[in-house]
């Protein structure tokens, strides 16, 4: 039987920060996995510049690394088919990364134990322990696995019954195609009801597209209409040969759904993280999972009184978002397709307040 201080289920981006915090403090940490690292992640890949003094790192010594880093200046948003409005910075307002790059750094990066290529298949408590796989036994457990993390299904007693985000995702390299997407200007293309948005963000000679929605419903004609929509118009060519992900997750905040229990802790995706109105979940999972640390670190025990704490602090950060009426969401959509045609509402609303967060 292993032994340990912590165990963290998942090695992205929100798991790899809570270990290295821990390590840090003294911790014996030990992460698993079910992946083998580095691992086709898909991902749009976006970092808000708030992201990287989470991380005690800065864009300069992440760049030093040789890994890709994309300043991002300026975005060219819009209804999908409809003309886009362009707008610019002085300076770089984010970065996009290849996460099987950033996911790999950061875990080499956090210096503790990794067991790759593990899945969890049974998670019990006993005498104040948690012991995982029958192989793992740790007072502290972290769930930091994703939407399906299997500490986030045990820690609810069953299935998540809030409605996911989906999403399909490719990322290839730019040789292999014609792609006018200037690096340092990502395209972010709005669906016509809004319930969703797609994007092509280049990450040096690389290019990821994607598009994600609120409901399944009739997702793969979605997915179709913008791979038409991208050829039609020459923005990329050779879009529909490439291998497409799809993967989900939760963007309505946290409501009622528990994130800390007896010695444990959800992080990240797990928790149902992700910001509403972009999807964006890296931010989010590294904040909960620095948090999700420094939680324990501090903290008295391990009751769920003990941390307490961190779920307060979570639903203040990330409360829950209520959907509207079909008629109210049709009424909202026709204010919000004119609305994408104003430069000052797509900077100062669109951009600066739903995707960088800076407002």
């Amino acid at each position: 039987m292993l032994r340990c201080d912590a165990l963290i289920v998942g090695g992205g981006p929100g798991g790899s920060t809570a270990a290295r915090v821990l390590r840090l403090a003294g911790w014996d940490v030990i992460v698993v996995d079910r992946a083998r690292f580095p691992r086709d992640k898909v991902c749009a890949g976006w970092l808000t510049p708030d992201v990287f003094p989470l991380l005690d790192l800065t864009p300069a010594e992440y760049r030093a690394t040789g890994l890709t880093l994309q300043e991002i200046t300026a975005f060219r948003t819009g209804v999908l088919g409809r003309r886009p409005v362009e707008t610019r910075y002085p300076h770089v307002v984010s970065y996009a990364i290849r996460r099987c790059e950033f996911d790999t750094f950061l875990l080499q990066r956090a210096g503790v134990r990794v067991l790759e290529d593990m899945f969890v298949r049974t998670i019990r408590r006993d005498r104040g322990q948690w012991i995982v796989n029958e192989a793992i036994e740790a007072p502290v457990l972290i769930g930091a696995g994703g939407h399906f993390c299997p500490v986030a299904r045990h820690l609810r007693g069953g299935s998540e019954e809030a409605t996911p985000i989906v999403a399909k995702e490719a990322e290839f390299p730019i040789g292999g195609a014609t792609a006018h997407v200037p690096g340092e200007t990502p395209q972010l293309f709005f669906c016509e009801d809004l319930q969703g948005y797609a994007w092509c963000v280049r990450k040096g000679d690389y290019l990821n597209v994607g598009i994600g929605r609120r409901s399944n419903d009739g997702f793969a004609d979605h997915v179709r209409h913008f791979t038409d929509f991208l050829e039609t118009h020459g923005i990329v060519t050779g879009v529909c040969n490439a291998r497409w992900h799809g993967h989900a997750y939760l963007g309505s905040g946290l409501g009622a759904r528990p994130v800390v229990g007896d010695g444990v802790l959800l992080a990240g995706d797990a928790a149902g993280l992700a910001y509403p109105e972009s999807g964006e979940g890296i931010r989010p999972a590294i904040e909960s999972g620095r948090l999700a640390a420094e939680t324990l670190i501090t903290a008295n025990g391990h009751a769920v009184d003990d941390l307490q704490p961190y779920a307060d602090a979570l639903r203040r950060r990330h409360p829950p978002v209520r959907s509207s009426p079909a008629p109210v969401r049709a009424a909202l959509a026709a204010l919000g397709r004119a609305l994408l045609g104003s430069r000052a509402f797509t900077r100062h609303v669109v951009l600066d307040r739903w995707f960088l967060r800076s407002a």
